[in-house]
């Protein structure tokens, strides 16, 4: 009985193949041995794919110079904004330039932020709190002598709120108050999604506006994540631990990346979408329940699709704003 390939082996078998393809084509006989080797092992799918992102991620950074370090781009790093740090950054002057310069806008309820598709935004805070806007997003920043107040209109951001005991951190979105003293979280909130909150630094304390009336309060850790339902919901909902690993998988849109860890060809193309005005076309039901593997470039899903083609053995077809990705002899039912 032959002895079964060890993760080690076949990641490193995936970045000899992955090589070879970079050299040029494939020979026939080379190309059947690619594809006998994909269809060898349930692990080598992923692995070809985590091999190709890499690859693709590696040739843009070398454009930097003779200072390249691959090694550097194998997992997504995650920044950490400390209120000395953003303080010795900005100052209080400097987060007023820089809010100007964005292209904010002032209204009596405060200063509006906002981030159109494929941006990602820092945003400085005069107390040293920063926000990391995601694609698509918006803000209101409103601070007062009693607290400082960040309403999420729509979207995603990251918050670092500095510590300030006499003056609560506060997010406010969908009617629910997310407070803290000093925490570094995630909350997204997207159409027809229930809002998400995520936890890695610190803690929050989530409780329903005050005109809602309910006065539960229910504390959100370090590696934790709370799905907030509608607010006469609150007594339902229940924090959940999470892996690190996940952690900072969902945090990876910070570098501009894309994790994907077994989710669907399907999902992950809804994912490109949120970040591109080119969209990808699924017109297989099939390819499009094929799990995916691998960190990719947020804005990049063209070469996300190259990839995908090459491990799932899929046709190719670019126009002016789709990528629409088939098999050869499927039924091309329109699995959108």
């Amino acid at each position: 009985m032959a002895e079964r390939d060890t993760s080690r082996d076949i990641d490193q078998a995936a970045s000899e193949w992955t090589a070879r393809l970079d050299r040029g084509p494939l020979s026939p006989e080379q190309a059947a041995a690619h594809r006998a080797w994909l269809d060898s092992d349930p692990r080598a799918k992923g692995a070809m794919l985590r091999a190709q992102a890499l690859s693709m991620m590696s040739e843009s950074a070398q454009a930097l110079g003779d200072d390249f370090d691959p090694a550097t781009f194998a997992q997504p790093r995650l920044p950490r904004f400390s209120r000395r740090q953003a303080l010795a950054w900005t100052g209080a002057a400097a987060a007023a330039a820089s809010l100007a310069a964005l292209g904010v806008t002032s209204a009596a309820a405060g200063t509006v932020v906002s981030t159109e598709r494929g941006e990602i935004r820092l945003v400085p805070l005069k107390d040293g709190s920063t926000v990391l806007l995601n694609t698509d997003s918006r803000i209101r920043v409103r601070y007062d002598k009693d607290q400082r107040v960040v309403v999420l209109l729509k979207g995603e951001a990251y918050f670092s709120a500095a510590r300030d005991e006499k003056r609560p951190f506060v997010v406010e979105v969908n009617g629910r108050r997310l407070r803290t003293t000093q925490a570094g979280f995630r909350v997204r909130k997207l159409d027809e999604a229930p809002v998400d909150l995520l936890v890695n630094l610190g803690r929050v304390d989530v409780s329903a506006a005050p005109l809602i009336g309910s006065a539960k309060i229910i504390a959100v850790t370090s590696n934790t994540r709370l799905s907030l339902s509608d607010p006469a919901h609150i007594s339902t909902e229940r924090p959940l631990s999470i892996p690190p690993q996940i952690v900072t998988r969902e945090l990876a849109w910070r570098e501009g990346k894309l994790a994907f860890e077994g989710q669907t060809l399907g999902e992950a193309a809804a994912q490109f979408a949120r970040y591109s005005d080119t969209h990808i076309q699924i017109r297989d039901a099939e390819l499009a329940r094929e799990p995916v593997t691998g960190l990719f470039a947020a804005n990049d899903p063209v070469g996300f699709s190259r990839a995908i083609a090459r491990v799932f053995d899929a046709r190719l077809e670019h126009g002016s704003d789709t990528v629409v990705l088939t098999r050869p002899n499927a039924a091309q039912t329109a699995a959108q």
